[in-house]
């Protein structure tokens, strides 16, 4: 089916149009978030993001669908759309490290060094041994 009106959260709908069971939208959510995380292991970042999208659709508030889609953006190189996913996986769980890695990488990329180092250090905080995570703080402190 072509995308149109009505296609986005909560407008899923069953057989003759009514409306999809949440049980359902459920199970389709977790399906797509398997999908694109399978395809993003893979280094498929491209197809990670459609599946990964779907999901998101399906189950808005679903911080780690959030944050799988981030990383597959981040990967695309579609720096911006990531910043907007990693800043609502912070909305939505505040002492999410990664997402604060994410959101600091983002930043760090668009050049925002300032920005980057503060989401940097709390990622860093979170998780000190986290080589990865020093490494960033390093280039962005540079």
């Amino acid at each position: 089916m072509a995308p149109g009106v009505g296609d986005g959260p909560g407008s899923s709908t069953g057989p003759e149009g009514s409306p999809e069971p949440p049980e359902r939208r459920d199970g389709e959510a977790y399906i797509r978030f398997q999908e694109g995380s399978r395809l993003l292991d893979s280094g498929n970042s491209h197809a990670a993001v459609v599946a990964l999208e779907r999901a998101r659709d399906l189950e808005p508030e679903k911080g780690s669908i959030r944050e799988a889609l981030a990383r597959a953006y981040f990967r695309s190189r579609r720096v911006e759309a990531a910043r907007a996913e990693f800043e609502k996986v912070l909305e939505l769980d505040p002492v999410n490290d990664y997402a604060h890695f994410g959101l600091g990488m983002c930043l760090l990329r668009k050049g925002d060094r300032a920005g980057a180092r503060g989401h940097l250090k709390m990622a860093t905080i979170m998780r000190p041994d986290d080589e990865a995570y020093q490494e960033a703080l390093r280039q962005a402190s540079a």
